[in-house]
């Protein structure tokens, strides 16, 4: 069977997306202050949103030309602020605080696209696994990088981890398919379409964040220099993000469907993949306040979990004032 995974079936394309990242139309001509986005993987509906408000010239009326830049397996996107190439980056949770406080690095997280992180427990409907229990006495396939966050996820949930065989995973669900693991660990975005379509059967899912790990993920992240001189701008971008959001919450993946030649050119996404992912992500991605918003609660979550993995992030990492501003 053709192999296929968030990372498998979009790392051919990482040249062709780099330089598609000046196609036209995605910046209008009225616009007068440059801003580049560095995002934290490659073209997908993950980034509808943004996609959607360059085409539809809400960056425009802000004031502001984008420049994006598609990320990829080997992209830091933090690294794209420190050296300059980005001036807004979507990055992750846990390599942000680590950033912060065990590197010092000067940035702040001023907005979260995704209230409820995709990463996620998968595994087919008819395993019969329904809890976390359910998954002792099983294998399950864990990219090393998370392992220490499943383990805690298992701690919290009261799991004995020892109790479950956990094996690297590579972003391939192959074994998964074939049976030689019981369940894998992944962004629920896309990999249980895929898993549906290899395996000819249905697979389900339990969000870390609905089993009690709370983060969110796509940080919106800047330096504190780019914050102290940009403000202006960076409210502008928050805003016409979340419009951009707005827009694509009234039909997931429409606007997505006119991206083949464009955004999504050689991603390896079919127009149904394309509206799974597009339909599944809105509800990770909505808020009270809106798009973006970083609630007092949820940052308590976000800072009780970074904690339990050991790195010692504070409420320091986050401003929320810009979204006052929006």
């Amino acid at each position: 069977m053709t192999q296929l995974s968030r990372r498998a079936f979009t790392a051919a394309a990482l040249g062709g997306l780099a330089s598609a990242a000046l196609l036209p139309g995605r910046a209008a001509q009225a616009a007068t202050s440059r801003l580049a986005l560095q995002a934290i993987w490659v073209n997908d509906p993950e980034f509808n949103g943004y996609y959607i408000a360059m085409e539809d010239g809400y960056y425009a009326a802000e004031g502001l030309e984008i420049d994006y830049i598609p990320g990829g397996p080997d992209v830091i996107p933090q690294a794209a602020l420190l050296t300059g190439k980005a001036d807004v980056a979507l990055t992750s949770p846990p390599e942000t605080a680590e950033a912060i406080f065990g590197k010092g690095a000067p940035f702040k997280v001023i907005g979260a696209q995704f209230q409820k992180s995709p990463d996620a427990v998968i595994f087919l409907e008819d395993s019969g696994i329904r809890t976390l229990k359910d998954l002792e006495g099983r294998t399950v396939a864990c990219p090393p990088l998370n392992t220490e966050l499943f383990r805690i996820l298992l701690k919290h949930d009261k799991i004995d981890a020892d109790k479950i065989k956990i094996v690297p995973y590579t972003f391939d669900p192959t074994p998964l398919v074939l049976g030689e693991v019981d369940a894998i660990v992944d962004f629920m975005t896309s990999m249980p379409y895929v898993i549906g379509q290899a395996a000819h059967k249905k697979a389900d899912y339990i969000l870390f964040s609905d089993a009690g790990l709370v983060y969110g993920q796509n940080l919106v992240c800047v330096t504190e220099e780019t914050l102290a001189k940009r403000r202006a701008d960076l409210v502008g971008f928050l805003r016409a993000s979340r419009k951009g959001w707005e827009t694509e919450f009234q039909a997931p993946g429409q606007a997505a469907l006119h991206w083949q030649d464009s955004w999504f050119k050689g991603n390896g996404y079919t127009p149904d993949m394309t509206a799974f992912h597009s339909k599944i992500q809105v509800d990770l991605i909505k808020a009270k306040g809106g798009v973006f918003s970083m609630s007092d609660s949820w940052i308590a979550k976000t800072l009780e979990t970074l904690n339990a993995v050991g790195i010692p992030a504070t409420p320091e990492m986050f401003d929320t004032s810009l979204l006052r501003d929006l």
